[in-house]
């Protein structure tokens, strides 16, 4: 079920606490899997969210869970807008800026790291993972580290603590509707 799934890989951005996620979601019916996106769009539009397709396979989507005020906030930084820019990104707003990811993911062979800034890691260390081509990192945890490892350090164990702290909840049978903090 997309929910459990929601849960499991999106806590974070449902907490109000990182602007994305990305994750594959697998599916045993096309039809189940439209109708359930289409009633999570419902849901997230009204909390200011919003769920993208942004690429599929024979059974299964990859999809994007963001908070849209926080994703404009965070494309519309001066280093970040000329990061993109360098990638081939000209955008005027988060939706163009997100089509033009979809397309890379869709048509290219390499993957886009700059990915990293559509999921709100700190720019430096999304700098730091393309120029080091993955390597050399001071730590890991949701993304490679290469600058502030102390406050990545600290967001890692937020993040951690909200997922384990969500999937209880669900567990103990709340809904994800009432487990996703307004926009």
């Amino acid at each position: 079920m997309l929910e459990e799934v929601l849960i499991r890989h999106s806590a974070p951005t449902l907490a109000g606490l990182k602007t994305a996620n990305l994750f594959w979601y697998s599916w045993e019916s096309r039809e189940e899997f439209e109708n359930s996106l289409t009633f999570w769009k419902g849901i997230f539009q009204e909390k200011g969210l919003d769920i993208t397709i942004m690429r599929t396979t024979d059974q299964r989507a990859l999809l994007y869970v963001n908070r849209r005020k926080k994703l404009e906030e965070d494309l519309s930084r001066e280093k970040t807008r000329g990061m993109l820019k360098a990638k081939g990104y000209h955008y005027s707003d988060a939706k163009e800026a997100i089509r033009i990811l979809q397309n890379k993911l869709q048509t290219c062979e390499k993957f886009p790291h700059e990915i990293g800034l559509f999921l709100g890691y700190p720019e430096d260390d999304v700098e730091g993972f393309i120029k080091n081509q993955g390597k050399n990192c001071k730590c890991c945890g949701c993304w490679k580290v290469y600058c502030n490892e102390c406050d990545a350090q600290k967001m890692f164990h937020k993040f951690k603590k909200c997922e384990v702290v969500y999937e209880k909840l669900f567990l103990k049978g709340r809904p994800v509707q009432q487990l996703i903090v307004a926009a």
